[in-house]
């Protein structure tokens, strides 16, 4: 019977049967490192929908137009509150006096 259990724990498994290579995972020296990286990166981009020239065109106008609104926007802003800060710095002075 003892010879019998030492063939049966002698057979090897499924598990057994993996290569060194799939069970541990080795060091990948820097060279590599860089490689493989490079290597998901290009596939990465395969798989990225690029605009159409007129995509590019439309998106650039938009993101000009915004831009735009938002400094004509700071810019009347700035205009107000500089008004409103020199009336202050103007009329302050005149109360001030009349008390």
């Amino acid at each position: 019977m003892s010879e019998e259990k030492i063939e049966k724990l002698d057979t090897p498994t499924p598990q057994d049967t993996k290569t060194p290579s799939t069970s541990k995972k080795r060091r990948v020296k820097g060279s590599n490192r860089f490689l493989r990286w490079f290597r998901e990166m290009r596939s990465e981009l395969k798989k990225v929908v690029w605009p159409t020239p007129k995509q590019i065109v439309n998106n650039t106008f938009v993101a000009l137009t915004v831009m735009t609104c938002a400094a004509v926007l700071i810019w009347v802003l700035d205009l107000v509150a500089g008004e409103i800060f020199v009336a202050i710095i103007t009329y302050i002075p005149r109360l001030i006096q009349g008390w």
